[in-house]
């Protein structure tokens, strides 16, 4: 039974492992300007070694972030001009620091008061959930009905959807089935209308007998086109093709849908457009997601007729070392603790100073052969997108592929055509004699910009469009048309047909 014995064994292996700067200055890089200035402000706070650089030119100018980092690189001691706090005894200040209350630690944490932030005082948005509690408060209902509509406003997904069936509702809360539909209905006359619907169908007829009770063309094609079963949230912007009516529905098919019917083309082409005015996702109306706030991180301008990028450092905050607090490295008479934490903040400001230069350094290269390459994007428009692949910029800059791809990530710039994300300067060639300098982004605009003119009444199919553009130069499949249109939410050739 020796093998079963512990022995010890050396192995040599090489592997790459980041270094705490390293793994900071990738993090650093990925975050947008928005972020940056949260982050920056954050550390002054975290980190009494970094102040905000001022505009007093007497106790900026050898401490700057730029002038400190080129003394750091050059082994060249950074000067330090005469300091009004010469003879202040900052060891004694930095201990009542640590000690966070004048040392005494219980006054320092009563004396800590946490205040709202000023976000508290703002209004926010209402979402679907308030919004339908509040008419539930305001509604004449027995309390079990009450409590069981309550629960019923809780299980609403974010299109206003039930996702709980009656019946589970019902064991969960130990509630007969009569209490559980009456609170339903309660439910189902709040605003908006269609809210707490199970499908889709009950969606719309909803609406429909509310809105216009009297006209029930609409209410009948419902009825028959969709089915009663569940449907998922996905479900909701389309309709369910289960039914032959609801395939005729789908494929815009108005005259089978009449003789089906047995009514007249005019009136069912009205019903039709009834229908279509309805909401299918009555819920997102009070659950729109908040736009996001962007601003541009860099600027592309034309300075004598040439593209040149410029970074937008407005309002972030410019850093430098705290002479303060460098001084006490120097002094001999601080107390070690003092000087080893000092030494730990220095460390690790310097360390943020250089992630956040060599963020500005790599975006700006990044913008110059963005600028460089799609100098018509930006002289004429979209049109005029040029493919250009993040590898390709990445061996012109000499990085990796994935730091130019933190490098435009969420990051905007302020052009003549709008503020465009960085990303979307980048994109695929197409294949062909004319496709080889031509976008895929723009390709998919020739492909819509098709079927926005084509004949309503005879729309061009997925093969069509590809022998046009194999016609012009531009070699795909009838699958890739199909999978552009797909991606620009474009419904097939017979959803798109229209048949008077």
């Amino acid at each position: 039974m020796s093998w079963l014995q512990p022995k010890l064994h050396l192995r040599v292996a090489q592997k790459q492992i980041l270094t705490p700067g390293l793994v900071q200055m990738v993090s650093v890089l990925a975050l947008n300007r928005l972020e940056l200035r949260e982050m920056i402000n954050q550390e002054m706070v975290e980190n009494p070694m970094l102040e905000e650089l001022s505009d007093d030119p007497v106790t900026s100018e050898d401490y700057s972030t730029e002038a400190f980092l080129k003394a750091e690189t050059e082994k060249v001691p950074a000067t330090e001009p005469p300091s009004p706090f010469e003879d202040f005894d900052v060891a004694s200040f930095f201990n009542q620091y640590l000690n966070s209350g004048g040392g005494n630690p219980e006054r320092g944490e009563q004396e800590t008061i946490e205040r709202p932030s000023f976000d508290k005082f703002l209004s926010s948005a209402q979402g679907l959930a308030e919004h339908l509690t509040w008419q539930l408060s305001v509604t004449v209902c027995n309390d079990q009905v009450r409590e069981i509509a309550d629960a019923i406003i809780g299980n609403l997904d974010e299109n206003g959807y039930l996702t709980a069936s009656l019946e589970e509702i019902s064991q969960n809360g130990k509630y007969s089935m009569e209490d559980v539909e009456e609170a339903l209905a309660v439910v189902q006359e709040f605003d908006p209308l269609g809210v707490a619907s199970r499908n889709l169908r009950e969606c719309l007829l909803t609406q429909l007998r509310t809105l216009d009770g009297q006209n029930t063309l609409p209410q009948q094609i419902v009825s028959e086109c969709l089915p009663k079963r569940p449907l998922a949230a996905s479900e909701a912007e389309e309709m369910s093709a289960e039914t032959p009516l609801a395939r005729l529905l789908q494929a815009n098919q108005l005259k089978e849908i009449a003789r089906a019917l047995n009514r007249p083309v005019e009136l069912v082409k009205r019903a039709v457009d009834v229908i279509k005015k309805l909401d299918p996702r009555p819920g997102l109306r009070y659950n729109k997601t908040q736009p996001r706030l962007v601003e541009p991180d860099v600027y592309f301008r034309k300075v004598d007729d040439q593209w040149q990028v410029f970074m937008n450092d407005d309002d972030v905050p410019q850093l430098r070392l705290s002479p303060v607090y460098r001084r006490l490295l120097a002094r001999d008479a601080a107390d070690r603790e003092v000087r080893n934490y000092v030494k730990e903040r220095f460390t690790a400001a310097l360390q943020l100073m250089k992630s956040i230069e060599q963020r500005k350094h790599t975006i700006l290269r990044v913008c110059q052969i963005i600028i460089q390459r799609q100098a018509d994007y930006l002289d004429h428009g979209a049109d005029q997108l040029k493919p250009m692949m993040i590898k390709e910029v990445a061996e012109e800059v000499g990085v990796h592929p994935s730091t130019v791809s933190r490098a435009v990530s969420s990051k905007y710039a302020h052009t003549p055509q709008g503020v465009i994300e960085l990303r979307s300067f980048f994109s695929e060639s197409v294949n062909g004699p004319e496709g080889n300098n031509m976008s895929l982004q723009t390709l998919k605009r020739l492909v819509k910009k098709m079927i926005e003119e084509e004949d309503t009444a005879h729309p061009l199919t997925d093969d069509l469009i590809a022998k046009k553009l194999d016609d012009a130069g531009i070699h795909v499949t009838r699958r890739t048309v199909a999978k552009y249109r797909e991606d620009l939410r474009i419904p097939s050739t017979h959803q798109r047909r229209v048949k008077v």
